[in-house]
């Protein structure tokens, strides 16, 4: 982490995902970019950025080229979405209910043949400490890669699970000289 200075990381989810009402972690939807008013809010936020990575997902290139046209960020496939297993492409109406799990549970719980919210944590973790080297950056990925970054940042990723990451916000975590983390911003939306 960080070589004597703080790192900012600059992390925006993707634009609202055209998932057609159905589970899309890995499943490579496209991005509903018209909102054109929250995309000029980001860019105006992240003009100064000159670092730019993403998930490979379909829908965070195409946020990446809305809010940077000309830019070609760097893919990280470590950054995608968790793996639903057989829920990817499932209604949501029809995925099964988990009742009241406790946080610790929850995070530890795989759908069959997918991964854990923990197992997501322990993919993205190591993009997140070497995208922490040097100056800020911009990264677009999915809510589940955010809440794991915030995992990193409160040591916790039961207790990250508990953020709400909308479409289109902007969540900036740092990565501070010496080892740790601090949260920056959660969630902050453009209109």
């Amino acid at each position: 982490m960080g070589q004597g200075k703080a790192t900012e990381l600059w992390l925006i989810r993707h634009a609202p995902a055209l998932h057609g009402g159905a589970l899309a972690g890995r499943r490579d939807v496209a991005a509903d970019c018209a909102d054109v008013a929250a995309l000029a809010g980001m860019r105006a936020a992240t003009a100064g950025l000159t670092r730019h990575v993403c998930s490979p997902a379909l829908r965070c290139r195409q946020t990446a080229l809305a809010l940077w046209p000309g830019v070609t960020p760097a893919q990280d496939p470590r950054l995608w979405e968790q793996d639903f297993g057989a829920w990817e492409g499932v209604p949501f109406a029809d995925l099964p209910d988990l009742g009241p799990l406790p946080a610790p549970d929850l995070a530890a719980h795989a759908p069959p043949g997918g991964e854990s919210f923990n197992q997501l944590c322990a993919r993205a973790a190591p993009a997140l400490h070497l995208l922490a080297q040097g100056e800020a950056v911009a990264v677009v990925a999915h809510a589940g890669t955010i809440r794991a970054a915030l995992a990193l940042a409160i040591g916790s990723a039961s207790a990250a699970l508990a953020f709400q990451i909308a479409p289109l916000s902007l969540t900036r975590i740092v990565a501070l000289p010496g080892g740790g983390w601090s949260v920056a911003e959660v969630n902050r939306v453009f209109a």
